[in-house]
């Protein structure tokens, strides 16, 4: 036994040491999806925000304190999504490698959108998107000239970035206008931009390059399996993108309104762009004179199409649609429909479209 606990010994010894697979962590569940498919194979992120939490605040468990503490790399949408996490970070895991999806190479940013009803169709052209879904998976990451114009709007410059929206819908008229009043007032640190950026599947690819990227330069040894799985990850979304595009192509022009203004990325990528939201951007209550206005808009342009979220108040709907004939689709941007996994992201994507294309249906 001796002999053989020798050779056992003596042949580990032998071998180059097998360098442990780097603990990463994610923020919320679509970027969550697209880290764990390119790690496939490798192993598999830890996840900050359970499905369903608000992005905006969040009391952890410790299990997910735990987590970040223990966090090699930290891969997140950025402060303004989740303003509460960047001390957290700074504070919990100091010398973790860091990448903030907002800042990656290729990805897109657009503007918040402001008023009762929205003017971004005229600002795109989207008749190039179907020959930029052929391009190879670098080509695509800058071919976003379709989307320049919004960075002209002076009227999207007043919102502070955050998707809380489940948590006012219920105030009263008082409350709603001071809780707007205290949005106008953010000092916004961290720019005007629409943090939603992975509802936009050029730039999911975008993301995909930079994880792998990111995770190369973390775990050199895997870095051929990493940026393999992103190209795969890169070539799925384009199939997707595709299947998207047939679908609802044959719907642009139709009216909807949205409950919370967290699609505009999905929307301009696709040219199928709402005409106004219920529910602010930046999650702050809708004023009875912002309701008013959405409901002006809705009777001058016939909207019949609704989409809600599982949190969107029935007090809203009705104020706006009181006597219309309306179809409601369920939708939510972090995907709460899917389990969470690599699948995810293309399931996000593909049930935001089916649930379109259902509103709007003859």
């Amino acid at each position: 036994m001796r002999a053989v606990f020798s050779i056992l010994t003596a042949f580990s010894l032998s071998q180059p040491a097998v360098a442990d697979t780097p603990r990463v962590v994610t923020d919320i569940a679509p970027i969550h999806s697209l880290v764990a498919r390119v790690m496939e194979g490798v192993g598999t992120p830890d996840l900050i925000l359970p499905p369903g939490a608000s992005p905006h605040g969040y009391a952890m468990r410790p299990s997910e304190v735990r987590a970040i503490s223990s966090a090699d790399v930290i891969i997140w949408v950025g402060p303004a999504l989740t303003p509460w996490l960047a001390d957290t970070l700074d504070t919990l895991a100091p010398d973790a490698q860091q990448l903030e999806l907002m800042e990656a190479a290729g990805v897109t940013h657009l503007p918040f959108r402001t008023g009762a009803m929205f003017d971004a169709h005229d600002d795109h052209d989207h008749d190039g998107h179907a020959e930029e879904a052929s391009h190879d998976d670098h080509e695509d990451r800058n071919a976003h000239d379709d989307h320049d114009d919004h960075n002209a709007h002076d009227d999207h410059d007043k919102h502070d970035a955050h998707d809380d929206h489940d948590k006012h819908d219920g105030h009263d008229t008082h409350e709603a206008h001071d809780a707007q009043d205290a949005h106008d007032d953010h000092d916004h640190a961290h720019g005007a931009e629409d943090p939603h950026i992975w509802l936009d599947p050029h730039n999911g690819q975008a993301i995909l390059t930079a994880i792998s990227n990111s995770l190369a330069d973390a775990d050199p040894q895997n870095a051929d399996l990493y940026r393999d799985n992103a190209a795969a990850g890169a070539r799925e979304l384009k199939e997707i993108e595709a299947k998207i595009r047939a679908r609802l192509d044959p719907l642009q022009g139709r009216p909807f309104i949205v409950f919370h203004d967290a699609y505009h990325y999905f929307e301009a990528r696709f040219g199928i762009e709402a005409i106004a939201a219920i529910s602010l951007a930046d999650g702050g209550a809708a004023s009875a004179g912002h309701l008013a206005e959405v409901r002006d808009t809705v009777a001058a342009t016939g909207a019949r199409c609704a989409l809600i979220e599982p949190e969107a108040r029935e007090g809203l709907i009705d104020a706006v649609f009181a006597e219309a004939d309306i179809r409601m689709e369920s939708v939510h941007p972090l995907g709460l429909e899917s389990d969470l996994g690599l699948a995810l992201y293309g399931q996000l994507l593909m049930q935001t479209s089916e649930a379109i294309a259902r509103c709007l249906a003859d």
